[in-house]
């Protein structure tokens, strides 16, 4: 939970030193206020970040990708924010090397994988799937999962749609759960369970990480 509210409220503080603490003005912000209630963040928690945001000697955050192979040859993407680069790229480049794999240069591996921005909505009743992916197509929406077990609808689209996907969505009084961007991969690596076990322990040092936001890879579940 402690991991949770930590990454909301970097980029909480960073929503707000882009565009502004008003939450009607900042889709973004918006967006993740409505997470971290739904995340049972506390509220205090949401305003410090706020105000963290436009104090005076507030920590810089900035938000880079490193790219690098890990074990059997699964393309890594590492999402960080960070007040320090030379902490976070060192930090980064040794659990590379620890578990047996290899930080690259920018650039070098976000052609394996899209960028989109996925939405996480509630189902409204009456609503058809299929009407509504044909109707969200307008907006930049490529494709449309029902998660039964979850009772929740994803919503895939272009990393450029996202704003137009969530005016829609809040005009049309969908509950959104969720609004991330995600880099999805073009293809997926097959690899045995033993190899998984090793990649899983790299994966989860980087989840430890408080200067890691998300980790994306190419292998397959």
């Amino acid at each position: 939970m402690a991991r949770v509210f930590t990454k909301l409220g970097k980029q909480i503080t960073i929503a707000v030193k882009e565009s502004g603490s008003d939450v009607d003005g900042n889709a973004r912000l918006r967006v993740l206020v409505q997470q971290a209630k739904k995340e049972n963040m506390p509220k205090e928690n949401v305003e410090r970040a706020i105000k963290r945001a436009t104090a005076k000697d507030a920590a810089e955050y900035k938000e880079i990708i490193y790219e690098g192979y890990g074990p059997y040859g699964i393309a890594i993407l590492v999402e960080t924010a960070t007040d320090n680069n030379m902490r976070t790229v060192a930090n980064v480049r040794s659990y590379f090397n620890k578990y047996g794999g290899s930080l690259g240069t920018s650039g070098s591996l976000q052609f394996l994988f899209e960028h989109k921005c996925v939405f996480k909505i509630t189902p409204k009743e009456g609503v058809d799937l299929e009407e509504l992916e044909f109707e969200l197509i307008d907006f930049g929406v490529e494709e449309i999962e029902f998660d039964e077990e979850e009772n929740v609808i994803f919503i895939y689209g272009g990393f450029q749609s996202y704003s137009a996907i969530q005016k829609y969505l809040e005009e049309n009084g969908f509950e959104i759960h969720s609004a991330e961007f995600e880099w999805i991969p073009n293809d997926y690596k097959e690899i045995t369970d033993e190899q998984k076990v090793s990649i899983e322990k790299l994966l989860e040092k980087f989840e430890e990480d408080e200067d890691v936001q998300n980790v994306f890879h190419n292998m397959k579940e």
